[in-house]
């Protein structure tokens, strides 16, 4: 059984499985207005390869949050991209010498 998600609320709501909203790049994403647009399309991308990787293993939303190294209970795919995708546009700390 594959799991699914309602993308809107509304009573005539569609139904689409969790596989199709990490790979269905015309669902709405959160935009990161701040952040260079490019760079989060990318990093959205990205993002929704990994997932859908970890997907079809057989993994959890929860596993690709730790495969970035974050923590977060997130339950949900598209969450789980969107974090992940922030975490790819948060610049890296720089070293102090």
């Amino acid at each position: 059984m594959t799991p699914t998600m309602t993308v809107n609320s509304s009573a005539n709501a569609n139904r689409t499985t969790s596989f199709e909203v990490i790979v269905n790049s015309t669902l709405p994403d959160t935009a990161a207005p701040e952040r260079d647009l490019a760079q989060w399309h990318q990093s959205v991308g990205l993002a929704r390869q990994a997932c859908a990787r970890i997907f079809r293993d057989g993994g959890r939303p929860a596993d690709a949050i730790r495969a970035f190294g974050l923590e977060a209970d997130v339950t949900d795919w598209s969450k789980a991209v969107t974090l992940i995708a922030e975490t790819l546009c948060t610049p890296a700390m720089q070293r102090a010498a």
